[in-house]
């Protein structure tokens, strides 16, 4: 049921009422902002806190009455380290991180829009719904269609192996908020029977996990990942890295003895043992120099086998997905470390020896990109190992298991930095949800206006996400294994076969599967 209030709260828009709508937990106020209503900080989990936490998200607490949802709920402790910021510093606080956010053009129950869920990335240890960067009123007016973001824990909190809780749990939030969207959207205009999951980086891995859960089938019926990280966890390494975890902390990896640190101060341990994992090298493998202790975890339960083995037997042939990645992803952690040009010989090698496929990979980058630098070398194989070909795999593993899947790459420039960063991890973010001033955007924007071309890349993706929503077709051909064609984003798009072909020869056959402990 929809009602409205005869006097709007300040900040609603001149002569238009507050728009109320009633949800199965409580009734909630929103706001009137350029033509849409929005709501804010909506929970769809009790806090999980106290008995609850480390605990699979337990049923909201009913409220009376009407609750404002003017503000994005608080986020769930970040572990920070280099990247605090404005959007990631500046935000409420309080326990009630489990919320939901909802852009609609009008909550009208009989409307029924297609639905587009955003699962924001930060490497699976940082982020939240409420970051600048993610204000969706752009995708939600463009496309005319209702937008949802949601909060879900990240760290100790949500991806840490504790004895005594279940793994994943930063995953079986996104479940119970997917559910909070069955229930409840149609009375905000959205219609429960046309979903799209979409997000980036560790949101585009958790979407190749909610892909392979049970737990999560029928709760979507599309997908967009960008820029899907090949790290998961096997169920050894994540026992492994938990015990390091707790260890920073001076305890066990148990619920009774990591519930005695309160949530926000036990973020120290990631954030220290992130700088060491280098160090475990020898126990912990590829995983050692990635610099977040988090992943999803293979567990067998909540996610029984990796993303792309669930695929390729047919576990989500029925849900369309449409995936891509950066000409240039691994660029910009390399320009955040002042590494940009800098890269040795040594270092390249290294690099090569861990990342490269197969017991003579090294010495095949080297043939395959003759002409590369050392610099180029090491972030070619770190891009194409930990962003490229987990997203390409991913859309070959759902075409060989039934299903359909379309490709993109970017490969238009970012401006900021002389455009030294190229088509750097990222990029994606401000150029989709419009928000060059805001977050990464400030970098890859330099915080200038952004040009007319930039304008038009951003208006393409926009119309290219909301058609894939609305329909399933993004405006270009599915992928398959014959023709491989992909829409290339860049100043002037074009379909074209898949263009890294030298790195996929070199991938090819490779099987992405749980990082292990070795």
């Amino acid at each position: 049921m929809t009602t409205t209030e005869s006097h709007p709260p300040a900040g609603a828009s001149a002569g238009q009422p507050a728009p109320v709508v009633r949800t199965t937990a409580g009734a909630v106020r929103g706001r009137r902002e350029e033509g849409l209503a929005v709501f804010r900080g909506i929970p769809f989990a009790a806090p999980p806190v106290g008995e609850a936490r480390f605990m699979a998200p337990r049923p909201v607490h009913a409220w009376d009455g009407i609750r404002d949802a003017y503000a994005f709920g608080p986020p769930p402790p970040q572990d920070l380290g280099n990247f605090g910021g404005p959007g990631l510093l500046d935000v409420p606080e309080g326990d009630e991180w489990l919320t939901v956010n909802v852009w609609t053009p009008e909550p009208d129950p009989g409307a029924r829009r297609p639905v587009m869920v955003w699962i924001y990335g930060g490497a699976y240890k940082l982020g939240h719904s409420g970051q600048p960067g993610y204000d969706a009123r752009r995708i939600a007016a463009d496309g005319d269609l209702v937008v949802v973001s949601l909060n879900y824990r990240v760290g100790m909190e949500g991806f840490a192996h504790i004895e005594g809780a279940p793994d994943n749990r930063g995953l079986l939030d996104q479940v119970a908020a997917l559910e909070w969207v069955r229930g409840n959207i149609e009375a905000f205009g959205g219609d429960p029977g046309q979903v799209t999951v979409f997000g980036e980086s560790a949101g585009a891995g958790s979407i190749a996990s909610l892909l392979a859960m049970p737990r999560a089938a029928g709760l979507f019926g599309r997908a967009i990942a960008q820029s899907v990280p090949g790290t998961f966890f096997s169920d050894a390494l994540a026992r492994d890295i938990g015990a390091a975890l707790a260890a920073e902390v001076g305890l066990r990896p148990t619920v009774a003895d990591l519930a005695a640190i309160a949530p926000r101060e036990l973020t120290s341990a990631g954030e220290s043992l992130s700088g060491k994992m280098p160090q475990y090298i020898d126990r912990w493998g590829q995983a050692a120099p990635t610099a977040t202790p988090f992943s999803p975890v293979v567990d067998g339960e909540v996610l029984p086998v990796a993303p792309w083995q669930a695929l390729a037997a047919g576990a989500a042939k029925d849900v369309d997905l449409l995936v891509g990645h950066n000409r240039d992803e691994y660029r910009l952690f390399v320009a955040m470390a002042g590494q940009l040009g800098r890269i040795t010989e040594e270092r390249a090698t290294a690099a090569l020896r861990l990342f490269a496929p197969g017991p003579d990979g090294a010495q095949a980058y080297r043939t395959a990109f003759p002409d590369a630098s050392p610099g180029e070398l090491c972030e070619r194989v770190q891009t194409d190992w930990l962003f490229n070909m987990p997203s390409l795999h991913l859309a070959e593993a759902q075409h060989a298991g039934g299903g359909r899947a379309h490709v993109y790459e970017l490969t238009w420039p970012a401006p900021g930095n002389g455009g030294a960063l190229g088509a750097c991890h990222g990029l994606d973010i401000p150029l989709l949800f419009g928000t060059y001033g805001a977050d990464l955007g400030l970098l890859l924007f330099a915080g200038a206006e952004p040009s007319a071309e930039a304008e038009a890349l951003s208006s393409r993706f926009r119309s290219s996400w909301t058609a894939f929503a609305r329909s399933g077709d993004p405006g270009w051909p599915a992928y398959d294994d014959g023709r491989r064609l992909v829409q290339v984003l860049d100043a002037e798009p074009e379909v074209r076969a898949y263009p890294e072909e030298a790195s996929r020869r070199l991938w090819e056959g490779y099987g992405f599967q749980a990082l292990p402990l070795l």
